[in-house]
């Protein structure tokens, strides 16, 4: 599907560009640009591949005319630039809508302008009933591409995105600064030990999006079903899996933060398709004409649930530390850890 085709990674730096890259470099996909605006996480990703389908553009989503630059020709788009950072955002929210609203607006105009074939947008549940402003910034990019695709023909640029939960050790999770911890000797910091969040890992987030890829209509929004686990196991679990006796020590919810997340509101799983390991949220058609539409009241409109990281389904301690043992960062950090 990616033969001889050029591929674009918007915020390809970050954790899912890496896992991309790791997906297609050694496949028969022509070109992968890389699209960011930090010169030194690009000249280390360079350095690190030294593979010539690798070209790099020095741009921000918020600056249109960057975005075109590194546009032409370019096949296939995955937009993965945003700002994540749930405490950051909430103290300059206006930052999060400028990349992850406005940001997502100038991509999409771009691609659209240069014919790109697919544009597949990335998503999180904090945008599923958002209480944040990363969330919020990110419920509204997901609203800004279900409006745009329905502007162009899904023969000429089909528009659609995915949603995933909590990436397990990607840049800024909590796993990592577990580890940290642990390895300074400090105490393990938690905000609530009865918080739950979705477990994925990049190859599933990965994984996600070549599913979107592969089976979403204009518009839609592509969710993987995930296991949970609350905050205090997962500690637990990083400690026995680096036979750690540092001290839990709980700080608070920070600024923003909820109890679970949500993937799929009880809106969305009621008209959701069910792929199995996947849903398919599908855009609303209808346009502003309501006189047009009559709809009976439906006994389902409240039979549904939505699909939170309290009622999936629970790992234990143990299938915790499988999962994270499954992960190649946490494989190279236990590697001459001796307790």
């Amino acid at each position: 599907m990616f033969t001889e085709k050029t591929l674009l990674i918007t915020g390809g730096t970050g954790s899912f560009g890496n896992a991309v890259l790791k997906r297609f470099l050694d496949t028969d996909i022509r070109e992968i640009r890389i699209f960011s605006r930090d010169e030194k996480k690009q000249d280390d990703m360079r350095k690190l591949y030294k593979n010539n389908k690798l070209k790099f553009y020095i741009g921000d989503v918020r600056d249109l005319a960057s975005v075109k630059n590194a546009m032409h020709d370019v096949d296939f788009v995955f937009h993965a630039a945003a700002l994540k950072q749930v405490p950051s955002c909430e103290f300059f929210p206006l930052e999060a809508v400028k990349t992850n609203v406005l940001g997502t607006e100038n991509v999409l105009n771009a691609s659209i302008e240069a014919g790109v074939q697919k544009v597949i947008c990335l998503s999180t549940d904090k945008a599923a009933y958002p209480i944040n402003a990363m969330g919020i910034s990110k419920a509204m990019m997901e609203k800004v591409y279900i409006a745009k695709s329905k502007t162009v023909s899904p023969t000429k640029t089909l528009i659609s995105g995915s949603r995933y939960g909590n990436v397990m050790a990607s840049r800024g999770s909590v796993i990592p600064l577990f580890i940290e911890q642990i390895k300074s000797g400090q105490a393990l910091t938690i905000t609530d030990p009865n918080m739950t969040r979705f477990l994925m890992s990049l190859e599933e987030a990965v994984e996600l999006v070549i599913f979107a890829f592969n089976n979403a209509q204009a518009g839609d929004i592509m969710v993987q079903k995930a296991p949970a686990s609350t905050i205090g196991d997962l500690a637990q679990a990083v400690r026995e899996l680096f036979q750690a006796d540092n001290e839990i020590v709980i700080i608070g919810t920070r600024h923003g933060e909820k109890l679970y997340e949500t993937l799929l509101t009880k809106e969305e799983h009621i008209v959701s398709e069910d792929f199995g390991n996947f849903y398919r949220v599908p855009a609303d058609q209808r346009d502003l004409n309501y006189d047009k539409y009559f709809i009976e009241g439906d006994e389902q409109l409240a039979s549904e649930d939505e699909y939170n990281s309290h009622n999936t389904q629970r790992l234990n301690i143990e299938q915790i530390k499988e999962k994270l043992l499954a992960l190649e960062y946490v494989q190279e950090e236990l590697k001459g850890w001796n307790r």
